[in-house]
């Protein structure tokens, strides 16, 4: 018998009834060969951080636009927080860590360079819009492995597309996914404003520090215990509805004095509006961008606005703000 088999009969006797079970996956885009050591999930986790999409977080803003500081989060520590602290939230539910992980270290990798401030720019910018959880899915499916993508199982690929707020995914695994994206950024967002002086402890209103901690560590470990103690058993993941509200309330004081702080997020507009010029000159100049982006216009019929979305949207801050300097910014007279 084959390792697979066993690791997927392992998780059939040892995880919750709820739990989703590899054996049981609803399957691939493209049917393929199973590999004789990992399961299907196993398969996802791997290929998704052995991909460029994945590796170009570690240079994208996570709240502070190019921060001054070592110890800031990117979009990758955001990653991998949320990865981190789903993983402790499946392990003590019973339900399964591969999965958990696939969807965490895929759930943002379609946002735009500058974070929310270059989303907000391109869903203004292109008629169809621009929402990072949908260009997650679209990295993973299409633009990944030369435009082969990556042949994700459909509960990965579940997790990723409905890991927002107002979203459903349809398993367990999911559900913490889209729990802990929320607890993990309010815990290092608020870590972040507090080592950048933006925000101290004693802003946070007095009745959330009693009930939810004095500290981010407190608050974290408060989020976590309440996910588990409220979900085990119950076919759902959820917070209890005092602490559930209490997020909501913590949540709504940091977008109140920290994501729209000007010392924070002051540089916002900037960032908005090279990312609309960008827009505009390759929709103007298609044969601009890179040759695999221009084909997908010419010989595979993508909507130009989609593909220059592509395009912005997986730079990086920084070679963003090259593209611009080259094309919009005149370049200095060398010496004769």
């Amino acid at each position: 018998m084959q390792l697979r088999e066993e690791l997927e009969k392992r998780e059939i006797i040892t995880l919750d009834p709820h739990a989703s079970y590899a054996a049981r996956t609803r399957g691939r885009l493209m049917n393929e060969e199973e590999c004789d050591i990992r399961t299907c999930y196993m398969r996802d986790r791997d290929r998704i951080v052995h991909c460029k999409s994945f590796r170009r977080l570690k240079d994208k803003t996570q709240v502070f636009l190019a921060p001054q500081g070592d110890h800031y989060r990117t979009r990758m520590m955001h990653t991998l927080e949320v990865s981190q602290t789903s993983r402790t939230v499946a392990r003590c539910l019973m339900l399964n860590e591969d999965l958990v992980e696939a969807i965490a270290l895929g759930h943002d990798r379609g946002h735009t360079p500058f974070g929310h401030a270059g989303e907000r720019a391109l869903n203004e910018a292109c008629p169809s819009g621009f929402r990072h959880s949908e260009q997650s899915l679209r990295i993973v499916d299409k633009l990944e492995k030369d435009g082969r993508g990556l042949n994700l199982t459909w509960e990965v690929r579940d997790g990723i597309r409905n890991h927002g707020t107002s979203c459903h995914p349809a398993t367990l695994e999911g559900q913490i996914v889209r729990l802990c994206d929320k607890i993990s950024y309010i815990h290092h967002d608020m870590d972040d404003a507090i080592r950048a002086g933006i925000l101290n402890e004693n802003d946070v209103p007095g009745d959330l520090r009693d009930l939810l901690g004095h500290s981010t560590r407190e608050r974290l470990n408060t989020f976590v215990h309440d996910i588990v103690n409220t979900s085990s058993g119950m076919g759902k993941v959820e917070m209890s509805p005092a602490i559930g509200e209490a997020m909501k309330d913590l949540r709504k004081f940091m977008f109140e004095n920290l994501y729209t702080n000007a010392a924070a997020k002051g540089e916002e507009i900037k960032a908005e509006l090279m990312v609309r010029e960008l827009y505009g000159y390759y929709i103007s100049n298609q044969d601009k961008m890179p040759i695999d982006y221009y084909r997908m216009i010419e010989e595979k019929g993508e909507a130009p606005e989609r593909v220059v979305c592509d395009y912005i949207s997986g730079m990086t801050d920084q070679y963003s703000m090259m593209k611009f300097r080259e094309i919009f910014i005149p370049k200095s007279w060398s010496k004769l």
